[in-house]
């Protein structure tokens, strides 16, 4: 049997039904207000973050190779953050003394600030000129020998940086100067935003910090080609129009391989070996109508008939073993 309403509640429904109101609407939802910040340094968006973190960990790779073949230890670079942040919080960030490189990108008004920690700095210094990297020193000012010293791997940087730049286009890195005060190494406004890129590199168990800061305000032109490429297939602009297997390919056929030829064998004793002179004859096991062995590395791959071409020493490949 259905409910019955009383009539006190058959009123309430038609007042309601009346003004419009319901029974959700005696409810009062207070939404939390967030502040906005409309100067957030957001220029940059996260998937191209993640493309120029893509790029600068090539350039980890190949800087970290450099190191390696330089300082003759092993050294492991990783990037710890890629941010935007504004310029005024980076100089903040900057101890005083600094060891700070300003630098251009031709062709384009981008500046850029490649900062390296003193201690970094320091050990580096000491390690290009024999040391262990343990020594200590009162100061952390940078002298100008020390200067020129950096400077070599300040422009090797630069080289891996315009490499693996190349994934966007062709771009070229050039030093401006040496600064110990950030505050003289001015790249852009306070109020901009930059783009911070972070590394750690490690030498055995001690680790140490370096960062790259790009000013945005000049990065449109970048930040196009960034939207308009995939980082599944982005390549270096003079591979464009050709496939991953033809790149391979054409690097394979380039390669040098080591080819030794194999005319036979023979077993002599030890004192006959003593004896040998100019113009001695060795009697080989093999026939003249056998071919010759044509090996590459130590592995034998096809036999051939030796001859002459061309008035130069030959071998004709008869037929694969492979």
């Amino acid at each position: 049997m259905a409910e019955l309403l009383s009539q006190s509640e058959i009123d309430q429904l038609l007042n309601n039904v009346k003004s419009g109101a319901g029974p959700e609407q005696d409810k009062v939802y207070q939404k939390e207000v967030i502040p906005f910040d409309f100067r957030l340094p957001n220029r940059i968006s996260k998937n191209q973050l993640r493309t120029m973190r893509n790029v600068h960990e090539n350039f980890t790779e190949s800087f970290s190779s450099f190191l390696v073949s330089k300082l003759q230890t092993i050294v492991n670079i990783s990037i710890t953050s890629v941010d935007q942040i504004y310029y005024s919080e980076y100089v903040l960030s900057v101890p005083n003394p600094a060891c700070l490189f300003t630098f251009d990108i031709t062709d384009t008004d981008i500046k850029g600030i490649l900062e390296l920690s003193p201690e970094l700095a320091l050990t580096l210094v000491e390690r290009l000129l024999g040391g262990n990297g343990e020594g200590k020193k009162s100061t952390n000012f940078i002298t100008p020998i020390e200067q020129k010293i950096i400077g070599v791997v300040v422009e090797r940087i630069m080289q891996d940086l315009q490499k693996a730049w190349q994934i966007i286009d062709h771009y070229e890195f050039v030093v401006d100067r040496f600064e110990p005060d950030v505050d003289f190494a001015q790249i852009t406004s306070p109020s901009e935003s930059v783009l911070l890129i972070s590394f750690e590199i490690t030498f055995g168990e001690k680790a140490y910090l370096m960062n790259a800061c790009f000013a945005t305000y000049a990065f449109d032109t970048i930040l196009a080609k960034l939207s308009s490429q995939k980082m599944s297939t982005i390549r270096p602009t003079k591979y464009k129009g050709t496939t991953s297997q033809e790149i391979l390919s054409n690097k394979i056929y380039e390669a040098t391989i080591p080819v030794r030829i194999e005319f036979g064998s023979s077993a002599i004793t030890m004192n006959e070996l003593l004896e040998l002179s100019e113009g001695d004859i060795i009697k080989l096991k093999t026939k003249i109508t056998e071919d010759s062995k044509v090996k590459i590395e130590e592995k034998t791959l096809f036999h051939g008939r030796v001859g002459v071409s061309n008035n130069k020493k030959a071998i004709k490949i008869t037929h694969k073993i492979f």
